[in-house]
């Protein structure tokens, strides 16, 4: 970037990491700085990243391994290291709240920087200082990053696509209709494949032609997401960037009427908690690394019973199967005990992108596709509508209250 008319007055900015665990491989190997590289494993697995080199090949995110490397036969494979990628997650995000408070991670990888009135702390535009972090993170992290910066998170996330890697890219308010109209519809947030395919039924292919359509006749053919693409269209967000707080733990717990020694109705309470903990895990976008079972006797004793899993998840029966092995165990130490509370949690958060890698659990692909498959009806129908045979048993013992953290 030479110059822009607006370069100094824009302030919302989105940065993301290039093929950002290829990158670390790539940053711990030099061999293989110019070699196509796939992180994955096993010909049942998919991949999880591919370096750029190994994209000219074709190979894309999620591709089926046989697939990859049937387009690049050369391709040099490694299984994921997550710990290695979230420590160089963390310490960038470290380096983003140094420059300002609003931050708003989208993933270990991504996240908007809000840098209005930050000019005079730092004594530079927003523009030199998203300069300055993307040359510190290639200096002490030794990857690079692609940088968006505009006049909303929109526009922000849609310029930092445009020049990977290595990308600083700049849309003003002034040229905003312009650089959109070109455009395919599918780079408008929320224009998924069956919103694109619906779109090009009735002829819309490109931003501009959205652009020259009312607001009202959008929402007529499209309803609610009519709405966004007349907005979105032109450039609209009214989003904010909104700084969160590392979540340490997620659980949920219940309190019953009456203490209960029986341990099929402690089951059956305990698989109830773990699907309302695994839906709280994947809104927050989230997986645990230790699965954590509370207990509490009818005296007020209190006891917490962690078991580490080798890849942290945030599905419903992977949380159960340890909980209720955890259970178990307690029952096998203090048999004959009455409980009055049972609770569920899982601690050592990771982004969710790093929970239940499906080239990691390929031994578990079943249980996580069915859990998948629940959710989607879930989601579609409503959670009373498809559940798993154990919670259409007997009814689980009735509870005084249950709580969530």
């Amino acid at each position: 970037m030479i110059f822009h008319d607006e370069l100094h007055t824009l302030d919302i900015a989105h940065l993301d990491c290039d093929a950002f665990f290829a990158a670390v491989e790539k940053r711990d190997n030099p061999e293989l700085e110019n070699r196509p590289v796939i992180i994955g494993g096993g010909r049942r697995g998919v991949v999880s990243t591919a370096c750029y080199v190994a994209r000219i090949h074709g190979i894309k995110s999620a591709m089926p391994m046989f697939k990859a490397l049937k387009l690049c036969p050369d391709a040099v494979v490694i299984r994921p290291n997550m710990d290695k990628y979230a420590t160089a997650g963390y310490a960038i995000r470290d380096m983003m709240r140094e420059l300002t408070p609003l931050v708003q991670p989208v993933s270990i990888d991504e996240a908007f920087l809000d840098l209005s009135g930050t000019q005079r702390l730092h004594g530079c535009s927003p523009a030199e200082i998203m300069v300055q972090l993307s040359r510190r993170i290639k200096a002490e992290i030794g990857i690079s990053v692609s940088v968006g910066l505009s006049h909303n998170k929109f526009l922000a996330k849609l310029s930092s696509d445009m020049n990977k890697p290595d990308g600083f890219t700049v849309i003003g308010k002034d040229e905003t209709l312009a650089r959109l109209a070109p455009l395919p519809v599918g780079r408008i947030w929320g224009v998924g494949q069956a919103m694109q395919r619906k779109l090009s039924r009735d002829g819309i292919a490109k931003i501009s032609q959205l652009q020259k359509m009312e607001e009202d006749s959008l929402m007529a053919r499209y309803g609610s997401m009519g709405q966004q693409l007349f907005r979105l269209s032109r450039g609209m967000d009214s989003r904010h960037v909104v700084a969160t707080h590392e979540t340490k733990s997620i659980s949920t717990e219940t309190t019953f009427d009456m203490d209960i020694a029986d341990f099929d109705r402690l089951k059956a309470t305990l698989w109830k908690l773990c699907e309302k903990l695994s839906s709280r895990c994947k809104e927050k976008n989230k997986g645990g690394q230790t699965v954590v079972l509370k207990l509490k006797t009818g005296n007020f004793k209190s006891m917490t019973r962690n078991f580490k899993l080798n890849t942290p998840t945030c599905l419903a029966e992977k949380i159960y199967q340890t909980g209720l092995g955890l259970l178990q165990q307690e029952f096998t130490d203090n048999p004959g005990t009455a409980y009055r509370l049972i609770g569920i949690g899982v601690s050592g958060l990771v982004e969710a992108e790093f929970a239940d890698l499906p080239d990691l659990i390929i031994n578990d692909r079943r249980t996580v596709e069915t859990e998948h498959a629940i959710d989607a009806v879930r989601k579609k129908f409503g959670h009373d509508k498809i559940g798993k045979g154990r919670g259409f048993r007997k009814s689980a013992p009735k509870e005084a209250n249950s709580e969530g953290k």
